[in-house]
């Protein structure tokens, strides 16, 4: 019997907060006393599930946000709340989680869907261990196979026109700024004060079609995973050009 949009949408819910609530009983130890949680809807049960140990769990944990609504959702839990800015050099945080629009066959990960991946990219490069939450939707063979929105790239708003030239010379589909409309004019505006451009490239390889035979180095747009993240990460480093793409949330496990 075919199911109704509402029965489909309250399937997926809780399939986001199982999966939250399994993520945070696997990964969430006792012993740990730092906490990144990340953006997006799935995030709602892991702050629900981390909140739900009781205040005798959490007191000795701080919880470090990636943006505006992990803080208010931290807040709300009554837990305790910390910016990442605050972290101590040298330190690092226990564990982070977060969720992912896409995740291909090898783990690796399209993320920024939501406009945070900036301070996403931040609060997970300082754990030790990143624990992605996801449901059956962001499941695809490869990158950009049923995320078709693109990858977000987060830019200075005056880089923007280069950057986009940029994706352009590299093979992409497309690559536009994000638009704010129907809430807000003009471009969407990060918490950071940045630009979001989505880009389309032909879905991502991986090593293994190489290994049969693909091309995967940008020949006709076509990338393997490893390739545009190395790209990227060349050209953030590239003097004039280095604050042109440096919030791209393009992670291969």
């Amino acid at each position: 019997m075919a199911t109704t949009a509402d029965q489909q949408a309250a399937l997926v819910e809780t399939s986001k907060r199982l999966a939250a609530f399994q993520a945070v009983k696997d990964y969430l130890r006792p012993e740990y006393t730092r906490v990144g949680i990340g953006s997006g809807s799935t995030v709602v049960y892991v702050v629900e599930a981390i909140a739900a140990l009781g205040p005798a769990a959490t007191a000795n944990m701080t919880f470090y946000p990636t943006g505006a609504q992990s803080e208010e959702l931290i807040e709300a839990a009554e837990l305790n709340l910390q910016s990442i800015s605050k972290l101590r050099p040298g330190a690092q945080l226990d564990v982070a989680f977060d969720g992912a629009d896409e995740v291909d066959d090898d783990l690796n990960l399209i993320k920024g869907g939501g406009a945070c991946l900036w301070q996403e990219k931040i609060v997970a490069a300082s754990a030790r261990r990143f624990v992605c939450v996801a449901d059956f939707r962001k499941l695809a063979p490869r990158l950009g196979t049923a995320w078709t929105k693109g990858i977000p790239i987060e830019v200075l708003p005056m880089a923007a026109s280069r950057v986009l030239d940029e994706l352009s010379r590299m093979g992409a589909r497309s690559a536009r700024i994000r638009p704010g409309l129907p809430g807000k004019a003009g471009a969407v505006v990060t918490d950071n004060g940045m630009w979001i451009i989505d880009v389309a490239f032909a879905p991502l390889l991986l090593v293994k079609d190489v290994e049969a035979g693909a091309e995967g180095n940008g020949t006709g747009g076509q990338w393997t995973v490893e390739a545009l993240a190395d790209r990227r990460q060349q050209r953030a480093g590239g003097g004039q050009r280095g604050a042109e793409a440096r919030g791209c949330l393009l992670w291969h496990g």
